[in-house]
């Protein structure tokens, strides 16, 4: 997939309005694949998107957004099933896409772990199946539960239906084990399966399936058991969720256990030493890809001892000691109808082309995102070329070049908006950078009076990681805002006040049912943990991962509100380690600014916000900020920092007075010296390593 702008290339503008319309078209196509089974673009365009996502929040950590994708795993569960809370989180993967990228993956895991060269790292390769993913649940052998990935926190309740597949056990066979067992796997359609499904649609004069995909996840996901029973649906076991007690020692064995206990498990996965070794299996599986009978789109690898795995441990939504291997992406020509421009919560301007639908991949294709005003002119696309697509899995797929530039009478450029499509019909800008660099997002300057951002925050302030209020989706906040009944947070709150459900019952898509469960699930979001309210506020470079920093590091909203008045909260802002500048610029401004802080209040006034509390209470270092300095030589920093912030440690960047512990290795310099002169407690690494109980 094609991009206008490399992340290497990037200002901070240009970075801020990228990310922005990652997360918007990332969201969609995460509602259409996951939840809907229907999605719109292919797996490599979907992967491109969160890649690009990925790196340029790598680049741009102070940007990293309150809606960010690598914040997300999958679409909340419908509610046409009843939900499982998964004990063990369902985590999605990282992707990579180049020989280099795999090369770079094994040198993380090496750098992270402080290995050598000489030291040996097995990593696990195996096919990534294109199904739907399922977590399976033992106790003393017995089948009792069954849940989809969902989210990865709550998955929909398929226990009925997974006990009709013929790939899983309802006793496990063998011995040895363990009481609690959850067994996570993919649940797939083979090729030769799907054409008899498919030939049975058609002589019961019925729309065929579009993929093996779609079809075995709605087949998974019916409401009567017996339907499922009635389709071939199969089942491949490549990991384990909740265990009573470990079973195997490293990913291969663990495999190997999992098959003798009764489950399919791939035979094509491989022990390999090293990266050339991976990527000789990727390119391998990748040549027998047409003939294996089943969709695959990757290749997976895992590093291969369990022990390594733990210590690698987590980022926000994928293991640091697993990734996956995309195939290439797959493209598509077809004609651009029009070019709309849609403006998102944070004013920014998105040129978005409205092409005439196509099949990419067995995905149709109707709407492609053409990023900015200096990309669209840069492409040259005009309304009427014939363009080449790119699929880009659960996001707007990308117009990656015009290819008919050269034909007669051909329309004029598009003249990108000097007014904002808004009712107030104010002027658009673009942010000029402290260089005196013009950016790339066009913005209105109609800032929060500006009605399409009003609505794009409701929307933000209702979304799954912010108050996930169910019953008041898109639709409904843009309906409630069109009538005036829900202009801000607080009347969402006050909702039973300004609305008459009589009259509301009269309306399209209402009943007494739907209204008494938007106002129950409206109550029942009346309490919220300060990281969500954080986040939910929609505040510019304020995402999960940011909103998470600032609620361990103040713990309740008492006091980041008491802080917010302190003429030291920008230092205090920046010791938190993770929180930049343009993250402190953002939230002091917002929390400060009267119009804003009024809103806050009002809101204040319907809820309540609980404290953060970190989940390892009995850690010795719970709750304490810990810095860490000079050369570790038996933790890598990433490793150790990790290692702190999960025992319920807060980790700084800066020595303070309020900083609790000092680890100072060989080489510790000026921020040893600071916490000599105020008295703070230093320990070496081993003394470290000693209280938090790993020496």
């Amino acid at each position: 997939m094609a991009f206008p702008i490399d992340p290497d290339d990037m200002n901070p503008q240009q970075a801020k309005t990228e990310l922005a319309r990652l997360a918007r078209e990332i969201a969609r196509h995460d509602k259409a694949y996951h939840l809907q089974d229907a999605p719109k673009i292919s797996d490599a365009a979907y992967d491109a998107l969160r890649q690009r996502n990925t790196q340029i929040e790598t680049r741009f950590p102070d940007l990293v957004r309150a809606d960010s994708p690598s914040n997300k795993i999958g679409s909340k569960p419908a509610n046409k099933f009843g939900k499982i809370t998964h004990k063990v989180a369902m985590l999605s993967l990282s992707n990579v896409f180049t020989d280099q990228d795999v090369t770079d993956f094994v040198a993380r895991v090496r750098r992270f772990l402080s290995l050598g060269e000489a030291d040996e790292l097995q990593i696990t390769a195996e096919p990534k199946i294109d199904g739907l993913s399922a977590g399976i649940r033992y106790e003393s052998g017995k089948l009792v539960q069954a849940a989809t990935r969902g989210d990865g926190q709550t998955g929909e309740d398929i226990t009925a239906n997974i006990r009709t597949l013929i790939d899983v056990p309802k006793t496990l066979s063998g011995t040895g084990w363990p009481d609690v067992l959850e067994v996570r796997g993919e649940v797939y359609l083979r090729h030769v399966d799907f054409d008899q499904m498919n030939q049975k649609q058609v002589a019961a004069d019925k729309e065929p399936y579009k993929n093996p995909r779609n079809a075995a996840a709605g087949s998974l996901r019916q409401l009567d058991a017996s339907i499922t029973a009635s389709r071939p649906l199969r089942f491949f076991a490549y990991a384990w969720g909740d265990v009573s007690a470990p079973f195997a020692s490293s990913q291969f064995k663990a495999i190997e256990q999992l098959s003798e206990w009764g489950f399919s498990t791939n035979p094509l996965t491989q022990v390999c030493a090293n990266a050339a070794e991976m990527i000789a299996v990727y390119r391998d599986i990748e040549q027998q890809r047409s003939s294996l009978g089943y969709d695959i789109d990757g290749v997976v690898y895992k590093v291969n001892r369990l022990d390594l795995q733990g210590r690698l441990g987590f980022v926000s939504r994928s293991p640091r000691w697993a990734t996956a291997h995309k195939f290439p992406p797959e493209q598509a020509s077809t004609i651009l109808e029009n070019i709309d421009i849609q403006v998102g919560r944070t004013g920014a301007l998105t040129p978005v082309a409205k092409l005439a639908p196509v099949t990419v991949g067995g995905v149709v294709v109707s709407n492609a995102s053409l990023h900015n005003e200096d990309e669209l002119a840069r492409k040259d696309v005009r309304i009427g070329d014939r363009v080449l697509i790119q699929r880009a899995g659960d996001v707007i797929p990308q117009v990656v070049r015009v290819l008919d530039a050269d034909r007669a009478n051909r329309a004029d450029p598009f003249q990108f908006p000097k007014i904002c499509p808004c009712p107030l019909q104010t002027p658009t800008s673009r942010e000029v950078d402290e260089k005196g660099e013009i950016g790339a997002i066009t913005r209105c300057t109609g800032g929060a009076a500006c009605p399409f951002q009003q609505v794009e925050t409701l929307k933000h302030f209702v979304s799954r990681n912010a108050f996930d209020i169910e019953g008041l989706g898109a639709r409904q906040i843009e309906t409630f805002f069109a009538e005036g009944t829900i202009r801000e947070p607080a009347d969402i709150f006050a909702l039973h006040q300004r609305i008459d459900r009589v009259e509301l019952a009269k309306k399209d898509g209402w009943g007494k049912t739907s209204i008494a469960n938007l106002f129950g699930a409206i109550e029942q979001r009346r309490q919220i943990g300060l990281d969500r309210l954080l986040f939910a506020l929609g505040i510019r470079h304020i995402g999960q991962t940011n909103a998470r920093l600032l609620a361990y590091h103040f713990g309740s909203w008492d006091a980041l509100a008491q802080a917010m008045a302190s003429d030291a909260i920008n230092e205090e802002l920046l010791s938190i380690d993770g929180i930049g500048q343009a993250a402190s610029d953002a939230l002091i401004q917002y929390l400060r600014e009267p119009h804003s802080a009024a809103v806050v209040a009002r809101l204040l006034d319907q809820i309540k916000v609980t404290d953060m509390v970190k989940a390892d209470n009995d850690s010795p270092v719970s709750g304490k900020i810990v810095v860490f300095t000079g050369k570790l030589e038996q933790l890598s920093r990433d490793e150790a920092k990790a290692g702190a912030n999960a025992l319920g440690a807060k980790v700084s960047g800066s020595v303070s007075a309020k900083t609790d512990i000092l680890v100072a290795g060989p080489g510790a310099g000026s921020k040893l010296k600071k916490a000599t002169e105020l008295g703070v407690q230093v320990l070496s690494e081993q003394e470290w390593l000693r209280l938090i109980g790993k020496a």
